[in-house]
């Protein structure tokens, strides 16, 4: 197939849209289920080349979950323990395959935000992986392949509406890619940069130490925000993104915003959090509101007099600010990744308070200098790449 008509654009009032190859030449994927829309494909092909990068350097299956062109989640096949699977909902008894694994924990990362995601696989998807999405709310799906029994899954999805995309994964595209704005084409080479170990050798701290596993999520942070609008910051551990700060005019507020994500994906793990009793035939995504509400500084909002009951059998105690405080300090050995410079040491600060004991990021600030005494203070380790990953 040569071009393929879409739902419609970024919004309902665009259309006609369509995708097709300038070349014209045959289109690298195939659509096995489902009709997407602009913004779907979007997060389909940027999602793709993210798991894509991330399995050829770190060799384990790699997932991600996409929204509105940002990973809400990125995450390396590594096994689920308990908690993890009591976290994400995975029934205890549940056999998971690698990629499986990857996708939950990918998801995992931020569950509010995955709500209607893209998920994207690097492996093909197996049953273990469509049925853990069929229980969960999602736009569709692309990987590159799917056995029978994962696509008659998939395909009841959404009243059998849900999309399932293939990719080519032989597929490479043109080294230069364009783009029209505004009637005004821009052109500029595919951003075709390596992201490996190699990149960490310039390590500019005093502690020098990187543990094997700091600098796999030095590559999962940097690959991540190679596919995350820009400005961005990426929190890791265990191979897995677990805050994502995307979009924002200010590197310190991107900063905030993925410590925030950081902190809140912890806090799920805290006893209370692991003890809330739900009323039976919650959905997940009540679930998974009610439990945000409930970390937030509305708590009471959740635990009111009449809203309480819909969503727990027992009224929860309230985490308190010293409670959830003394339990994110307890954090540690999280890695740090940004798309450029961090220009002062407040970010360093800042991501000290979720754990962070090892940054990446390109470096190049007039201010390096300040940045890099900021992380001495604390005894981290922070390797600079020298080589920015902006992302529009």
């Amino acid at each position: 197939m040569k071009e393929l008509e879409l739902k419609y654009g970024c919004n309902p009032n665009q259309k006609p849209a369509k995708v097709f190859m300038r070349d014209g030449s045959e289109l690298p994927f195939t659509v096995l289920n489902g009709k997407p829309g602009f913004i779907n494909l979007l997060d389909a092909f940027n999602s793709w080349q993210l798991v894509r990068e991330l399995k050829e350097a770190t060799g384990l299956p790699s997932a991600a979950s996409f929204k509105h062109v940002s990973p809400a989640g990125a995450a390396v096949g590594l096994p689920l323990t308990e908690t993890d699977r009591q976290v994400y909902f995975v029934n205890p008894e549940a056999e998971l395959s690698p990629i499986a694994c990857a996708y939950i924990r990918a998801r995992g990362a931020d569950r509010l935000c995955s709500y209607g995601d893209w998920a994207a696989l690097s492996d093909v998807c197996d049953a273990a992986t469509a049925a853990y999405l069929k229980d969960e709310v999602s736009d569709g799906i692309i990987a590159p392949g799917y056995t029978d029994e994962a696509l008659a899954i998939l395909k009841t999805k959404k009243g059998g509406k849900y999309n399932v995309v293939e990719m080519n994964p032989g597929y490479v595209p043109a080294p230069q890619e364009q783009k029209d704005v505004f009637g005004v084409t821009f052109e500029q080479g595919h951003n075709d940069f390596r992201i490996d170990e190699s990149l960490l050798e310039n390590i500019v701290t005093k502690n020098t130490v990187l543990p094997e596993q700091a600098k796999r999520d030095m590559v999962v942070a940097l690959i991540t925000l190679k596919y995350t609008q820009s400005n961005s910051v990426c929190y890791v551990k265990d191979g897995q993104a677990i805050g994502v700060g995307a979009g924002q005019q200010s590197r310190i507020h991107c900063t905030r915003l993925a410590g925030q994500k950081a902190d809140g994906w912890y806090l799920r793990r805290h006893p209370k959090v692991l003890g809330l009793e739900f009323v039976d035939g919650i959905r997940r995504p009540d679930r998974d509101n009610a439990i945000d509400v409930y970390l937030s500084d509305e708590y009471e909002d959740v635990l009111a007099e009449g809203v309480w009951q819909t969503k727990f059998k027992v009224k929860p105690q309230p985490l308190t600010a010293e409670e959830k405080k003394a339990w994110i300090a307890t954090q540690s050995g999280v890695t740090v990744g940004s798309d450029a410079f961090f220009p002062f040491g407040d970010n360093v600060e800042r991501a000290r308070k979720s754990g962070a004991a090892y940054i990446v990021q390109p470096g190049g600030s007039i201010r390096d200098d300040n940045v890099i005494q900021t992380a001495d203070r604390y005894g981290m380790a922070m390797a600079f790449t020298g080589m920015r990953l902006f992302h529009h």
